[in-house]
């Protein structure tokens, strides 16, 4: 057995063989230059499954969108965006320190803003507020528990948009897993953005990187802005050969994630201490909130520690998150652990 059953995160994913041997077999050259092949087959490869003209290879999601909200926006304006959300809580506050804009955060059900809320919060330029120029969604939504967002939002507010002249940018950090529980293309939801960001080291299981698909100006423009934040790398192809595996080879296997985060959650919600409603595990993670007479939430992750179980405290519960390197065994480990610390 193993010695940890690792469910802090899907970022905790490593590459497969296959992986690691194009890794080392990758044609590079130096991607700042333009002379990776490797890295421009991921950009067209990523900009063709998307529906875009374009793609951009960058380090991080964090970056992606950073950029994705800086070449959308400037100065002194406003970026709607959904109040539990990834842009606005963990991303290091960079649409204010990059950008220099505010953002507005809205309520939502479960991520699922309401179009009309949105309406009603769009501004327009004066010299006390803000203009408004920019909308950002997330799908999956991380902390609402890895939920989808339906197309129908996606249409509503591609239409709000267009009636005040703003752009949507999509934080499509895991939009595969959206897209493999929705039954609905990652091209049909990237079609009422005008980009998306995705991340290639998740439950795609790559080391390293994430993508930025938009038109081919804006595009251009998003490469001078990776080049400004230090995201331009040289050799880069060694990298992307593993994004090429994760797109031609990981998105389908992400069900299976998605198949063990519910029967993990099936199997917990009902011990003492744990709120937490199995049917709206849509994907691959499990946030749960805990209240327990006895045992506190670090109380409870450092027991499960003890047990071989890593787990993450988030918004007063815990996640958990079903990925490539957890398999039916741990998810065993997993139950056993909680009922032996819980139900005892």
């Amino acid at each position: 057995m193993k010695t940890l059953s690792d469910f802090r995160s899907d970022t905790v994913t490593r590459p497969t063989d296959e992986m690691r041997r194009a890794m080392a077999e990758a044609e590079v050259g130096d991607d700042v230059l333009g002379d990776d092949p490797t890295v421009q087959k991921l950009e067209i490869q990523a900009a063709s499954i998307m529906g875009k003209e374009a793609g951009l290879f960058v380090p991080s999601g964090t970056m992606g969108n950073s950029i994705g909200v800086k070449m959308w926006t400037q100065e002194l304006q406003e970026v709607i965006v959904e109040e539990k959300c990834h842009i606005y809580n963990m991303e290091s506050t960079h649409m204010t320190f990059i950008s220099r804009v505010t953002p507005r955060p809205l309520p939502s059900k479960r991520g699922v803003l309401d179009p009309e809320m949105v309406r009603s919060n769009i501004r327009p330029a004066s010299v006390q507020t803000p203009r408004t120029s920019l909308i950002c969604l997330e799908n999956t939504h991380n902390n609402w528990g890895g939920a989808v967002i339906p197309i129908e939002t996606f249409k509503e507010i591609r239409r709000i948009a267009d009636e005040y002249g703003l752009k949507v940018h999509l934080d499509g950090a895991r939009i595969f897993n959206a897209s493999q529980a929705s039954g609905v293309p990652v091209k049909e939801y990237a079609k009422y953005c005008d980009s998306v960001m995705f991340c290639l080291s998740k439950g795609l299981s790559s080391p390293v990187g994430s993508m930025l698909v938009s038109d081919r100006a804006t595009i251009d423009y998003a490469r001078r802005l990776r080049k400004a934040l230090g995201g331009g790398m040289r050799q880069a192809g060694v990298l992307a050969a593993c994004g090429l595996i994760s797109l031609a080879k990981m998105v389908d296997r992400l069900k299976e994630d998605h198949a063990r985060a519910r029967r993990l959650a099936e199997a917990i919600y009902d011990l003492p201490g744990i709120t937490l409603d199995p049917a709206e595990v849509e994907t691959n993670i499990i946030i749960f909130y805990f209240n327990h007479p006895k045992i506190t939430i670090p109380e409870l992750l450092a027991r499960l520690k003890e047990k071989g179980i890593l787990a993450l405290g988030v918004f007063g519960g815990v996640r958990l998150v079903a990925h490539k390197d957890v398999d039916d065994e741990d998810v065993n480990r997993a139950i056993k652990a909680f009922q032996e610390i819980l139900a005892s």
